[in-house]
């Protein structure tokens, strides 16, 4: 009967992979079934740093037996066992090697589903390595033509911008956000995303820059008419005119109501800075210029 001993299958399928002057050449298919077996064992034990080596060494022959999709299934499994251990570089390696296995079998549904899997493993950890692996799952989805696949993605990704008070980057996140609803017809949730862009800027007192945003989306003839861009007229309109109690009725309205809860968090803040200046500005801004030629 053949050994269940984990350590003792390693050490024969080590062997079967190893030349010497007696096996000049590796017998994959053995090892592999071999490291495969070991790794349930040693995943079963708990030990989980010899099971991650063992599914780590189990990728490795399926790639070698021309089998990505299966090599792919061991890197996830070695990348949940670093995970485990808290091994955070080694998270993000396997995760992008899976995905990049998947690829090779032309699925990139579960490339991207395998970069998500490491983001979300990383969010805490290591929360900048988590955006770069949401960003490069939903890279995946839009080259597909599956942006409506990805709506979690960019909703995760901005979480974690406005988490690391990284405003602008998470505003341009939620403006490829709706670029992408754009693409795939998803009228709300472009809408939606605009004006979360808006209120980011907003949130980060940053009025010239939310100023442009709404004049750039108000450019698409959706937003210009839906109810969020009629909401984003009036928050500016109230921030202009240095309204701080229209702001925060707007901040409390049905439609930001309805945006995700890390915005509406921010919405509720609102305003988060000085807004008489900015009442001021626009008053400079309507005053008729001097006629010089007009001496009456």
């Amino acid at each position: 009967m053949a050994s269940s001993d984990p350590n003792k299958l390693m050490a024969k399928a080590d062997k079967l992979t190893k030349l010497s002057l007696t096996r000049w050449s590796a017998d994959w298919k053995s090892a592999t079934q071999l490291y495969e077996q070991a790794a349930i064992g040693y995943r079963v034990a708990k030990n989980h740093e010899k099971a991650k080596i063992a599914f780590e060494k189990a990728s490795k022959g399926q790639e070698m037996l021309s089998s990505p999709w299966d090599a792919a299934k061991h890197m996830e499994s070695a990348a949940a066992l670093a995970k485990e251990l808290g091994n955070w570089t080694e998270v993000a390696d396997f995760y992008k090697r899976a995905s990049e296995l998947y690829m090779v079998c032309g699925r990139p549904q579960p490339a991207s589903d395998a970069l998500a899997k490491g983001a979300r493993a990383l969010e805490d950890a290591v929360p900048d390595e988590a955006i770069q692996l949401y960003t490069d799952a939903c890279s995946i989805l839009e080259e597909d033509d599956k942006e409506q696949m990805a709506f979690d993605l960019y909703r995760a990704a901005t979480c974690i911008y406005i988490k690391l008070e990284k405003y602008t980057d998470a505003a341009t996140f939620l403006l490829r956000w709706g670029l992408a609803a754009d693409k795939c017809s998803a009228t709300n949730s472009q809408c939606k995303a605009y004006l979360s862009a808006i209120i980011v800027y907003l949130y980060a007192h940053d009025f010239k820059q939310a100023e442009k945003c709404y004049n750039d989306c108000s450019q698409i003839d959706v937003f210009l008419r839906n109810d969020h861009g009629r909401c984003a007229s009036k928050l500016l309109s109230a921030y202009s005119e240095g309204d701080i109690e229209e702001i925060k009725r707007l901040g409390q309205s049905s439609i930001i109501s309805n945006l995700d809860h890390v915005i509406i968090r921010l919405a509720r803040k609102l305003p988060t800075g000085e807004v008489s200046a900015l009442k001021t500005e626009a008053a400079e801004e309507h005053e008729e210029p001097l006629d010089e030629n007009d001496l009456t």
